[in-house]
């Protein structure tokens, strides 16, 4: 098990590419495009220049971690090799099945499909294969370097071989691995995003301002980083489309998203990604105020 494909070089993809490299694995990274693997590509090595500069790795260590990584815009090309396949596209059940589907068809019989999706069922995408016990969720958290979680998710047909693999190899690139069932939002997301989402309630309901909301929640409950920050370095789009997974998987109204987060992303106010969320992140991250055509 040393050669590892990641599909999409987003936050995620480039994040797991960097962390399975930095631990000497070959990676093949694919995207639709040169150019998401030429950002991809820079952003690890800007990631890996900060990891130089607080001594944590040498000049020698960050190159050798970029020559662990080559690029694909083929599916097909860059995981005929790969015994672990992960997909690290974008949150969508229609994308993600295509995604699948594509590699049942062109990776060897006994490659593992993993996801990182954070909410879709895991069990849905491995229907559409014809290799469900060979299919599991591995939701890694942002930033994947840093960031020691991945929760490790059974579908109805993961095979406990392939569990028990998937765990051991999460712990040998350091990471700590959590087992969990297959279930709208598994854990993490089944908390936090009604949190981040009653967070956007408050707002809405004229409670108290964005920077307010934020300081309670930062100096009151010790959370590192508010819950509207927080959502803004997700993804607003992110947020909505796991609250929606969760809303239809559940039929809970609890989970129903705030009409404020639904207004917001439809203007392409996305947090961070687009400079622009809670928080204005093209002058300053000042708090900023929510204008009335959205609330």
């Amino acid at each position: 098990m040393k050669n590892i494909a990641v599909i999409g070089a987003g936050t995620m993809g480039n994040g797991i590419a960097h962390t399975f490299a930095q631990f000497n694995y070959n990676v093949q990274l694919i995207d639709i495009s040169q150019a998401a693997l030429d950002r991809g590509l820079a952003t690890i090595s800007k990631n890996l220049d900060r990891m130089v500069a607080k001594e944590k790795i040498t000049e020698t260590d960050k190159e050798k971690t970029l020559s662990n990584i080559t690029t694909y815009t083929s599916i097909k090309e860059g995981t005929q090799y790969a015994s672990l396949v992960i997909e690290a596209a974008t949150e969508n059940l229609e994308l993600k099945i295509n995604i699948f589907q594509e590699l049942d068809k062109v990776c060897p019989d006994d490659t593992i499909l993993a996801t990182n999706t954070s909410s879709i069922s895991i069990t849905q995408i491995a229907a559409a294969t014809n290799r469900p016990e060979l299919v599991i969720g591995m939701h890694f958290m942002n930033p994947v370097p840093l960031m020691k979680l991945v929760e490790i998710i059974r579908g109805y047909n993961t095979s406990d071989k392939v569990m028990n693999f998937t765990v051991d190899l999460a712990q040998k690139i350091n990471k700590t691995p959590v087992e969990v069932n297959d279930y709208p939002g598994f854990v993490a997301n089944r908390i936090l995003m009604p949190m981040i989402n009653e967070s956007i309630e408050t707002l809405y309901n004229n409670v108290a301002g964005v920077a307010e909301i934020d300081t309670v929640m930062k100096l009151g409950m010790a959370h590192p980083m508010g819950p509207l920050q927080l959502a803004d370095f997700i993804g607003l789009d992110v947020c909505l489309s796991i609250l929606e997974v969760m809303y239809d998987g559940f039929k809970n109204p609890k989970y129903a998203p705030c009409p404020l987060l639904v207004n917001m992303v439809r203007a392409g106010k996305l947090g961070v990604k687009s400079g622009e969320g809670f928080y204005d992140y093209k002058e300053s991250r000042k708090a900023i105020h929510v204008s009335k055509q959205f609330v």
